[in-house]
């Protein structure tokens, strides 16, 4: 266990070595968010507009609405393609850091099982 917390501080050393940025002090954090906001102000924006489409019988609003629905709707795929690309990055950044973490204890088994024999 000992030597597992060895291993642990070890790893953060080599990381802080590294100079790898802090990914909840950075813009990925703002841009997660603006994500979601986005989505949910243009599905806001889309229900708005269908309440306006219906609640004339005027083909220019109509059209007005019709296009504030798209504008909606467009904020809406760009607010969730933002969510989907920094949530699955900084999944993957995690995944990654593990993974790293357990190959090199895996090694290192490996190479203390080879140099006992």
């Amino acid at each position: 266990m000992i030597e597992s917390h060895e291993r642990v501080e070890q790893f953060k050393q080599e990381i802080g070595d590294m100079k790898v940025r802090d990914p909840s002090t950075g813009r990925d954090r703002i841009w997660l968010r603006v994500g979601i906001a986005l989505m949910i102000v243009g599905l806001g924006v889309v229900i708005g507009a269908y309440f306006m489409s219906h609640g004339t019988s005027n083909p220019l609003a109509q059209n007005d609405a019709l296009v504030l629905a798209l504008a909606g709707l467009t904020g809406t795929i760009i607010g969730g393609a933002l969510f989907l690309r920094y949530s699955i990055a900084a999944f993957l950044r995690f995944w990654l850091a593990r993974f790293v973490y357990e190959q090199q204890t895996q090694t290192d088994r490996i190479v203390e099982r080879l140099g006992g024999r």
